[in-house]
């Protein structure tokens, strides 16, 4: 299978000007190929990342009954698709209704418009939605500028991917006693000839600007490098692109690698880092 090569549009001038352009991106691989092609680039989509149900269901039952006791004090959630998920695991435990009133009764942070809009399907009150870009310092900033007091209070945290560990020192320090919640786990594609495909590419210069839209991407790609033997002609070549990074957390991914990132949006959205990236 080779990578996604979506059809090219007309080389014009401004934008990105028939440059190629590739994306990682997964769940919404088909709209941000529209979004590269329509700034005038050609759009090459290697998908990095596959969402997995967690193995280990544990915390979610242990998150259920503490909640139906009334033994969590803030529940915290980090994104949308994790809080769908987060319903849906919870479901042999008890039933969604029931969930959700438990739930109305206790403080929630949102972090970002995701999470807001999954709560809001469910008719669950949100007490704080924490401000871009949506990091686990804006949500202890949240936490301390409205003067929360965690000392021995039970916080749950719904996790997504890789845990949170910066996150969860941060309560920790404030005396929370934290309790993860796991629902998906990230894996890489079932299909990992496009990516290979895509690191082949940059390695012989044909691509010349790289979009990454979420810190995992970066781990994935370079994963499959070091199994192609080419980890370090992979670094070299990103180090000649524009790489574009979707905000602070994938930028700070990157750096891990020593990839020098060229530019963030002034939003952390999809949208904004084609849109800024093609303006620059």
């Amino acid at each position: 299978m080779a990578v996604k090569l979506e059809s090219e549009q007309s080389r014009t001038a401004g934008g990105f000007g028939g440059r190629t352009v590739l994306s990682f991106e997964s769940r919404r691989s088909a709209e941000i190929a529209t979004l590269i092609e329509n700034c005038g680039g050609r759009a090459m989509v290697a998908p990095a990342t596959r969402e997995v149900p967690a193995a280990n269901s544990a915390d979610v039952a242990h998150f259920a009954g503490a909640l139906l006791e009334g033994k969590v004090d803030l529940v915290i959630f980090l994104t949308g698709v994790g809080t769908r998920a987060l319903v849906r695991a919870i479901e042999p435990f008890c039933a969604r209704e029931e969930f959700v009133s438990a739930l109305s009764k206790v403080p929630v942070l949102a972090r970002g418009p995701k999470p807001v809009a999954a709560l809001k399907e469910l008719g669950v009150p949100i007490q704080w939605n924490v401000p871009e870009p949506n990091t686990w310092r804006e949500i202890l900033k949240v936490l301390d500028t409205n003067k929360v007091a965690l000392q021995g209070q039970r916080v749950a945290v719904q996790e997504y991917g890789i845990p949170s560990k910066d996150l969860v020192q941060g309560l920790q320090e404030r005396g929370a006693d934290v309790l993860a919640v796991h629902v998906y786990d990230w894996a890489l594609p079932e299909d990992t000839a496009p990516l290979r495909s895509a690191i082949q590419a940059l390695i012989a210069g044909n691509v010349e600007v790289a979009l990454f839209t979420a810190a995992i991407q970066v781990h994935h790609l370079l994963q499959v490098a070091e199994e192609m033997s080419c980890k370090d002609s992979l670094v070299a070549a990103l180090g000649k692109v524009k790489v574009a990074s979707i905000g602070p957390v994938t930028s700070e991914a990157l750096g891990e690698y020593g990839i020098p990132v060229s530019m963030e949006p002034t939003h952390p959205k999809m949208g904004f880092l084609v849109r800024e990236a093609a303006g620059a």
